[in-house]
């Protein structure tokens, strides 16, 4: 018997490890074809079903192999988990002295050099940003290792952030006087040194796209990558391959200038009012876009006269700024940095001022204060299928839902992947027995007035049926709030709507209040792990489309159309499966969960690719009988 069968068998090192393990065919399968992975340096795609234990059947044999293991996932959720629970678990059982580290993103890590800028200057500080700043300084004296998730007294967006933290802009690298007592060069040393490295997919593909310096040094030297949660890696990874020029860049160029003219280089004045100038063109910029934060085709909104006129002043003004600086270089540390970064930005507007590039999307998003240039290559399959060759190192992609209508090719042709290598683990839960799939007959359209009160019409039966314990989650902010504010005159059970408070908030309410309703949007589609009678009721408004505006898509469906493909079939239709798979995986957690998940949409029973769904989805109970439904909640409770 090898290592591994012996690991995964009913007396071995997890039996002894886990109290209440048992032995799971699918889990041992997965871990022997990830160790065949490791060994001959091959790649693996693993579809692995909620239940199966995908993450110890990664992490034994990537810890036996003894060879350097990164580690990448989706959330810092899992990244958190995965290092302070599950490793160390493992790394007990398998008495093994390997050296593990846990490496997040600059901005995670407190900068000595900004916050020692800033106490000088706290002036210019707001008093809700100065009160944060009081107490980031208190926690800084005692921080082991400047991870800001250790600030569990202060708002994730927090306006004080900026100014404690670094940017790849910003950083002064070696130059910086506190070099060597640096957090983030501290936990990049201690990655190098490690045996398993556990990292997120944003961080390593920022590193694989060379946009930081450093870290760099960890993927040549790593022998296995292992990507939890994979599903979602070809969008980030199209993210990190493109260019991005933002007025939030150009305003923390100009924070930056200010702060250096106001306290070494006050003899300078042309710094300054340079700086302002560009700060103002920034903020008029901004005003020329919906109030509302949106997504648009940047192409377009160029060829709009007043956009295009506002859009050169800010070349016109950032390289005024860039002369000044130039004038000054040499003079200190900060002065040269931020005449690097004039540099960097002005190539930046020529990339995305280049409106008839072939082969990229050029769109825009905005969020309240800001508007970000994005060009985004149309594929990346060339430049990471030539990544995973070069490395010669094992690759394994694995998360719940990678496969669609039984395949892998919409997972795989975007990043190059060969299909020499793939698993498909069915979840060991019994959906026949343990819940139920309801799509409701008569439901208004989705562009109908009357769907809202429709759909919260619905879900009062359910939600006493199940006594609360129901998410209700929207493909749309403006639909779910329609929903709330009807539920709210409607049930006595406690609301909690996105958008109210944090996501990590609005869990632990949930979990703390057994007769909850929880209304959510994207972001609770996935990665939220709620079990036993705290979630018995999911009720989805729609299909997941998506919007047929998103400019990046609309640039992809017509490269798809050029090469002759259907751009509903090969990108839409999949996009959505996997999106309703992660969706419908919220429900049923563990081996004795039970409950009812009902989707709102017609077009399942009713469109010849509602067939895709289904069969890409877990084998409920299906039915179209909201009664059924209800009874079966009814009897969980009893």
């Amino acid at each position: 018997m090898s290592v591994i069968d012996k690991a995964f068998s009913s007396t071995g090192l997890l039996a002894n490890a886990i109290t209440g393990f048992s032995p799971r065919q699918a889990q041992l399968d997965m871990a022997l074809e990830v160790e065949k992975a490791i060994e001959q340096r091959s790649t693996l795609i693993v579809e692995a079903g909620t239940g199966t234990g995908k993450t110890f059947a990664y992490l034994i044999p990537a810890l036996v192999s003894e060879k350097k293991v990164i580690i990448s996932t989706g959330t810092k959720n899992l990244q958190e988990q995965l290092y302070h629970k599950d490793i160390p678990l493992i790394k007990k059982a398998l008495a093994t002295s390997a050296q593990m580290a846990l490496l997040k993103g600059r901005s995670n890590y407190l900068c000595l050099q900004r916050i020692d800028e800033y106490q000088h200057s706290r002036g210019q500080l707001d008093a809700q940003t100065l009160h944060d700043f009081v107490k980031v300084r208190t926690w800084a004296n005692s921080t082991q290792t400047g991870d800001i998730g250790e600030l569990d007294n202060i708002a994730e967006d927090s306006s004080v952030f900026p100014y404690v933290t670094s940017t790849v802009d910003n950083c002064l690298a070696r130059d910086c006087p506190k070099f060597e007592e640096c957090y983030l060069i501290k936990a990049r040393q201690k990655a190098i040194d490690a045996d398993v490295v556990v990292v997120n997919h944003h961080l390593f593909f920022a590193d694989m796209a060379l946009k930081d310096t450093g870290f760099g040094e960890l993927i040549p030297k790593a022998d296995v990558m292992i990507f939890d949660e994979a599903h979602q890696i070809a969008d980030i990874a199209s993210e990190y391959f493109g260019e991005s020029f933002s007025t939030k860049q150009l305003i923390d160029l100009c924070n930056d200038v200010l702060q250096c003219y106001r306290t070494s280089l006050t003899d300078v004045k042309q710094l300054g009012k340079a700086a302002e100038k560009l700060q103002r063109t920034c903020q008029d910029f901004r005003l020329h876009f919906s109030h509302d934060t949106e997504r648009g085709n940047w192409r377009d909104k160029a060829r709009v006269t007043n956009i295009f006129n506002a859009f050169v002043s800010i070349k016109e003004d950032l390289d005024f700024l860039y002369q000044v600086l130039k004038l000054n270089v040499s003079r200190n540390e900060v002065v040269d940095n931020c005449f690097e970064r004039a540099v960097n930005l002005l190539s930046k507007y020529d990339i995305v001022a280049d409106i008839e590039a072939f082969g990229v999307s050029l769109w825009y998003e905005t969020t309240r204060r800001h508007v970000v240039l994005h060009q985004t290559p149309l594929s990346i399959a060339e430049k990471f299928s030539s990544v995973v060759k070069k490395s010669e190192a094992g690759w394994v992609f694995t998360s719940a839902t990678l496969a669609v209508n039984g395949g892998f090719s919409h997972f795989a042709d975007p990043l190059g992947l060969t299909l020499e290598h793939t698993l498909m683990l069915d979840s060991p839960f019994d959906y026949e027995q343990q819940s139920q799939l309801i799509v409701p007959r008569y439901l208004p359209e989705a562009h109908e007035v009357s769907r809202p009160s429709a759909l919260a019409e619905l879900a009062i039966p359910l939600i006493e049926a199940s006594q609360g314990s129901c998410f209700m989650l929207f493909t749309s902010y403006r639909i779910m709030n329609m929903v709330a504010e009807i539920l709210n005159g409607e049930i006595d059970n406690p609301l909690l709507v996105q958008g109210q408070m944090t996501k990590s908030t609005l869990l632990t309410e949930f979990i703390a209040s057994p007769d909850a309703v929880l209304l959510a949007t994207a972001s609770f589609w996935e990665g939220v792990d709620v079990r036993g009678d705290n979630l018995t009721c999911v009720i989805i408004d729609k299909l997941p489309f998506a919007s047929p505006d998103d400019p990046l898509l609309q640039a992809r469906s017509e490269d798809v159309r050029r090469q002759g493909g259907d751009p509903f079939a090969d990108i839409q239709l999949p996009q959505a499966v996997i999106a309703l798979k992660q969706g419908v995986g919220r429900l049923i957690r563990d081996i004795t969960d039970k409950g009812v998940m009902v989707i709102c949409d017609n077009r399942l029973v009713n469109r010849p690719y509602g067939a895709v769904f289904l069969n890409s989805l877990p084998p409920m109970k299906r039915s179209r009988d909201l009664k059924q439904a209800t009874s079966f909640l009814t009897s969980l409770r009893n």
